[in-house]
């Protein structure tokens, strides 16, 4: 058996893994070679964050992760199992010495096979993200007017914006913040808006809402795919799926933070009231953040939830 990296051609080969490994999974969703293509396609593809196993000069299983640790499990034909271990120990040696310090998976909870397998090699369950989504019609806060005392956010906040939730937000690095929030190819900057205490103008919480009228229906999406969405704070550094609508917070963390999220949703609300192509708001939050987790359980409902495994690379 050969371990080698990815080669163009190969996507045909791992559609037929795929679809062939996973088929009998539940909700399970054909791969094409055509999304496949575009991955690899893509400007800034790198070849060696994918591995595939060869036996007799035919690929038999492959294996991949992202720069921000993301892994696959390792997908195998009928009959070549010896593939998976291989491809698995070949990813994290490479995560290694990319520097990386954690490896993490998030699939679907119905699939335990899935999940049984990274828990027998070292993973543990770190979370569950949850989503949510509440009709315009249901807010339990008036949007018929606008909140008072809420302002605009600008770039040079990125850094006050990471002290208020540095557990939750995915990136460390201010900068780093500062281009995801207001260089983001996928919503303006004016998707932001802060509440500032009174004295000082110190900034207490900051919302994001999302809603460009061409992304998916929050109602129309199944929310126990593993999909982290665009603008949740907490999914910075993720690969996202576009939802209209989206609310998302981050405040300070005291006994505030109930009223600050009320505030914003309230301001979120007030900026939907005339719009026809968006009549629900979505959320997402993880459920290691148990003060966001809580505030959106009271204010939204529960659509579903995928779980989060992880693993320190040493």
């Amino acid at each position: 058996m050969m371990i080698r990296n990815f080669r163009p051609g190969d996507e045909a080969a791992q559609v037929e893994i795929y679809n062939t490994a996973a088929a009998a999974l539940p909700r399970f969703k054909p791969a094409t070679v055509q999304e496949i293509q575009r991955r690899t396609r893509a400007r800034d593809f790198d070849p060696g964050l994918r591995f595939f196993a060869e036996e007799g000069g035919k690929v038999v299983g492959y294996c991949s992760f992202n720069p921000n640790g993301r892994m696959s499990a390792p997908w195998c034909l009928p009959g070549q199992d010896a593939c998976t271990e291989p491809l698995f120990l070949a990813a994290l040696t490479e995560m290694k010495r990319r520097g990386i310090a954690k490896a993490f998976a998030a699939y679907r909870a119905d699939w335990p096979i899935v999940q049984e397998y990274f828990l027998q090699r070292g993973f543990v369950k770190a979370r569950d993200m949850v989503n949510f989504v509440i009709d315009l019609v249901e807010m339990p806060t008036p949007a018929a007017r606008g909140v008072t005392g809420v302002s605009q956010v600008h770039p040079q906040d990125a850094p006050a914006i990471l002290a208020l939730m540095p557990k939750l937000i995915q990136l460390n690095d201010p900068k780093a913040l500062e281009k995801h929030l207001f260089f983001n190819p996928y919503f303006q900057p004016e998707a932001l808006f802060a509440i500032r205490s009174r004295q000082g103008g110190e900034l207490v919480a900051v919302g994001i809402l999302v809603y460009e009228p061409t992304y998916a229906d929050p109602h129309a999406v199944d929310p126990n795919m593993p999909c982290y969405r665009l603008g949740a704070f907490g999914a910075e550094n993720q690969s996202t799926k576009r939802i209209k609508g989206l609310f998302s917070f981050v405040a300070k963390q005291d006994v505030k933070l109930p009223l600050l999220g009320m505030e914003l949703l309230g301001h979120a609300a007030f900026r939907m009231r005339d719009s026809d192509d968006v009549s629900a708001l979505a959320a997402q939050a993880p459920s290691d953040a148990p003060e966001l987790l809580t505030f959106y359980q009271r204010n939204f409902r529960r659509q579903g939830s995928f779980p989060v495994f992880e693993k320190a690379i040493s």
